[in-house]
């Protein structure tokens, strides 16, 4: 053994390189040993108080990387051992990138679990929230990165200032290429700020209806009434014009009832009393009016008009057929007879052959 500390004592290059390689190893073990002690420690505290603060810090230090341990020791042991300028310089560049990486992912560590914890608070309360929560989250994250890259290029020796100005120019060539992106970008900020629907509305677009199932960056899902999935781009969904039915208060329904010709003037009278009585005696129903409205090519038209006050589909279809039931009903006792598409000929003989006259002679 003595040969080997004779032959590290005369080559003073490898004996930096050891005690480098030495203090980085121990520094890596004591602060990876410390993180897991560290962490195990807040979980156990966070079971058993309802303070975040704990949970955010295990949260935090559970996120960060084994190679920020070794970057942060490697630079500490070269340091103690006095490595030469040739390998500090580059040394020192890749601890900064590191440094800075590990920095970025702790910020979006750190947005995501305030984010998350925000959603499941508000979301019980306005369902708009998800995508809204969705959409700053996005921003912020982007925007942290940025921060955390040029402030990483700043450290390196990069004049940012340049490069900003490099980036005003290339960026409109960006924005050209990526022009349908961006549009879909900004329309889902527009539906996350004017909330149009929220995640669980019934809308109707042209053609299409469904259930809103989520609210991305690009795209919106509708779970369509026929089971499929429908996924529209964000910028064509605000092109169209969109019922929101879940926002409706009321339902107004509007039908006509055809009578026959040869129904009694007394019995026509009593048409819109019997509807009234009819739809009254719903209690979500709200009777408005029933009228006689015109004369039709083969029936006496009345138009009915009345409101449900329950916006649910399945409750405003049960009225309208308990109604539509209680008005044939109520036709069958006033013996009341609706009326049928009819086409009536008039045939005449003539006298002398009793043969059918022409057309023409009829007249």
């Amino acid at each position: 053994m003595e040969w080997i500390k004779e032959w590290i004592h005369h080559f003073p290059a490898l004996r930096a390189w050891l005690t480098a390689g030495a203090v980085t190893v121990a520094t890596t073990l004591v602060l990876y040993v410390f993180k897991k002690f560290v962490v195990n420690k807040l979980r156990a505290l966070a079971q058993r108080t309802n303070a975040q603060i704990d949970d955010v810090i295990a949260d935090l230090l559970d996120r960060t990387r084994f190679w920020f341990y070794l970057a942060v020791s490697l630079y500490f042991g070269a340091h103690v051992a006095a490595l030469p300028s040739q390998v500090m310089g580059p040394l020192r560049a890749a601890v900064i990138i590191l440094m800075f990486l590990q920095v970025g992912i702790w910020s979006n560590g750190l947005l995501s679990f305030w984010l998350d914890r925000y959603r499941e608070r508000m979301i019980s309360q306005d369902p708009a929230w998800a995508t809204t929560v969705t959409a700053i989250g996005f921003v912020s994250r982007l925007a942290v990165w940025i921060v955390v890259v040029l402030l990483a290029l700043q450290n390196l020796g990069f004049k940012v200032d340049t490069l900003l100005a490099g980036l005003g120019v290339g960026g409109i060539a960006v924005a050209l290429a990526v022009q349908n992106i961006l549009g879909d970008l900004f329309a889902s900020l527009s539906i996350v700020l004017d909330k149009p629907f929220l995640i669980g509305d019934f809308i109707t677009l042209d053609q299409l209806s469904g259930t809103v199932e989520y609210v991305g960056l690009k795209t919106t899902r509708i779970r369509s009434l026929t089971g499929e999935q429908l996924v529209i781009s964000n910028s064509d969904l605000l092109k169209s014009r969109i019922r929101n039915y879940k926002r409706m208060q009321e339902r107004r329904v509007v039908f006509l009832l055809n009578v026959e010709y040869d129904t009694p003037q007394e019995k026509l009278v009593k048409i819109p009393e019997i509807i009234r009585e009819v739809v009254e005696a719903e209690e979500q129903a709200r009777f408005e009016r029933a009228h006689f409205k015109e004369f039709g090519a083969y029936s006496l038209v009345f138009e009915v008009v009345y409101w449900v006050t329950n916006p649910n589909y399945m409750t405003y279809m049960d009225i309208q057929q308990r109604v539509n039931l209680g008005i044939m009903r109520r036709f069958q006792e006033e013996s009341i007879h609706f009326a049928l598409p009819l086409q009536r000929f008039d045939l005449r003989t003539d006298s002398r052959t009793d043969r059918p006259l022409p057309l023409a002679e009829k007249e």
